[in-house]
């Protein structure tokens, strides 16, 4: 979608100001307008119907146009990338289909905030820096549908301009990989210009212990006594082996 404001019919009252997640609708003399650089398509302030006037409107976006990729930061649509989400789901059902095993450590970074959102430039900064660990990244993940070389984490050049209001990179390694990666997107963090996250998923030993606790304490990262713990609904499909 591309999202626009009819300049005849807006009155610039500003009731869309608050709604936009990246700041990209502003007041000009007399009406609003949408910059349509810093517009992630996200469709908020469409699907609130925020404007009293009915002066925001978003027109479909062809599917072979890059800017459709922006499309990744709506929730309620399958984006251009033909996967649901910004993710995968399947960490979250791990009991089921084993994606962590033990003795390995899954990873989720996730690019870009609301207000802050990040480019797809930004984004070949930090699969580019992953990739020559020899990080395998998550097949199912909508963000390989934006690589043109995987196995370099090169980001397809027709796209790298656009913005999304966040993506995640997710793969799993060893754990002794733990801290060569976070080196790693320690030195990307100075080189992109937005924000991100970086999550740890681990399996528990049988002792009830965090295998990776020792090692983020050693490198200087707390580790907060509380976690999340999802169970998935299923028959475990997968057979426990040490990796």
């Amino acid at each position: 979608m591309v999202v626009e404001i009819v300049q005849d019919t807006c009155t610039g009252c500003g009731e869309c100001l608050p709604f936009c997640t990246v700041g990209a609708i502003s007041l000009g003399e007399g009406a609003a307008k949408v910059d349509a650089d810093l517009c992630v398509e996200c469709r908020l302030c469409v699907r609130f119907s925020v404007c009293p006037t009915g002066s925001i409107r978003a027109t479909e976006i062809e599917e072979h146009d890059p800017r459709s990729v922006r499309r990744i930061s709506d929730p309620t649509m399958v984006k251009a990338t033909g996967l649901p989400g910004r993710g995968t789901e399947e960490v979250k059902t791990n009991d089921v289909t084993g994606r962590v095993g033990l003795g390995q450590v899954g990873f989720c970074v996730e690019l870009g905030r609301p207000g802050v959102s990040a480019s797809l430039a930004d984004l070949e900064k930090v699969t580019t820096a992953l990739s020559r660990l020899g990080v395998k990244f998550q097949r199912d993940n909508p963000m390989m549908t934006l690589l043109s070389d995987p196995e370099r984490g090169l980001v397809r050049d027709e796209v790298k301009g656009e913005r999304v209001l966040s993506t995640l990179v997710e793969f799993v390694a060893p754990v002794d990989m733990i801290e060569p990666v976070l080196g790693a997107l320690k030195k990307a963090a100075g080189e992109v210009d937005t924000v991100f996250s970086v999550g740890l998923i681990t399996r528990v030993d049988g002792d009830g212990r965090i295998p990776v606790t020792g090692t983020l304490e050693e490198l200087g990262i707390p580790v907060r006594p509380n976690s999340k713990v999802n169970l998935g609904l299923g028959r475990p499909l997968f057979e426990e082996r040490e990796v």
